[in-house]
């Protein structure tokens, strides 16, 4: 369900019984057969719900995720120096000027075999469907010394296993920590990183706990927004044919009443008579 009021029905009332008019004939003018009602539908339903974002936050754990979002929002998820600090998804308002706003969702971070369930696995990615473009955020400057090149395939690796139409959103490459190393050695990271995963686009350097570059690439982010609006109507999934359990409850038996024409009958009963109960003898 993607819209405000949407109705969906999840169950049936039961059908009602078929009263003795129903069987009523020119051969059985007063019928004494009826069938029985017959109960309405229980079910158990499990709902989940779908975070709605415009942005939508990826990375390995410990990419500074969490220290971007504080700093550009007043969203406060805790911030440490250990992994899988952020262990549920958060969102938070970004307010570039009084008119204009978007929302960003921050997940917790992917490992490599996330797809396969190891760390937090990739059940919180659902909440990234719907965002419009994703921050792939790179640690330019890992502290356990790993590849940012692997670290960032390892990302992509795992979207594809996700999800084919995650895996084609628009995606932007944001290096992260800049402020750890000198400014000509980000640029120079930067660079390799980006030739060495063939990215063509343009890419970002920032640091989120100082704040450096930030401001460009929320406007950046905000300018995208504008120029690629939400749909009027959300694209939605045919919902799948459920067969309810009274679907055909009266179809045999309506199928199997047969008006029988009886050319001797009397001619002189009259329809719009329903005063009493006339029955008719026959040999």
């Amino acid at each position: 369900m993607t819209r405000h009021g949407q109705k969906l029905m999840v169950g049936k009332g039961g059908w009602h019984g078929l009263g003795n008019t129903r069987f009523k004939s020119s051969v059985n003018r007063s019928p004494r057969q009826k069938t029985m009602g017959t109960p309405g539908e229980k079910r158990d339903l499990q709902l989940e719900l779908m975070l709605l974002a415009d942005v939508g936050m990826l990375g390995l754990p410990n990419a500074g995720k969490s220290t971007f979002i504080r700093a550009v929002s007043a969203a406060k998820p805790k911030v440490a120096d250990y992994p899988f600090t952020t262990l549920v998804p958060s969102l938070g308002v970004v307010r570039m000027d009084s008119e204009q706003s978007f929302v960003v969702a921050d997940i917790p971070g992917l490992i490599e075999g996330a797809a396969d369930g190891a760390g937090l696995g990739i059940r919180f990615l659902k909440h990234l469907e719907r965002c419009r473009v994703l921050l792939h955020l790179i640690d330019i400057d890992p502290i356990d010394e790993s590849d940012p090149v692997e670290n960032a395939r390892i990302i992509l690796g795992e979207l594809e296993k996700y999800s084919e139409k995650l895996f084609n959103k628009p995606r932007w490459l944001v290096f992260n920590k800049i402020d750890l190393i000198s400014e000509e050695e980000a640029q120079s990271r930067a660079k390799a990183v980006a030739e060495a995963l063939g990215w063509e686009d343009k890419y970002y350097l920032i640091s989120a706990a100082s704040r450096t570059g930030v401001n460009e690439l929320c406007w950046d982010v905000m300018s995208f927004i504008n120029a690629n609006p939400k749909e009027a109507e959300l694209e939605e999934k045919q919902p799948e044919k459920v067969e309810f359990m009274w679907d055909d409850y009266h179809k045999e038996t309506i199928e199997n009443t047969v008006e029988v024409e009886d050319e001797e009958w009397d001619d002189d009963w009259d329809d719009e008579d329903d005063e009493g109960v006339e029955i008719i003898y026959q040999r």
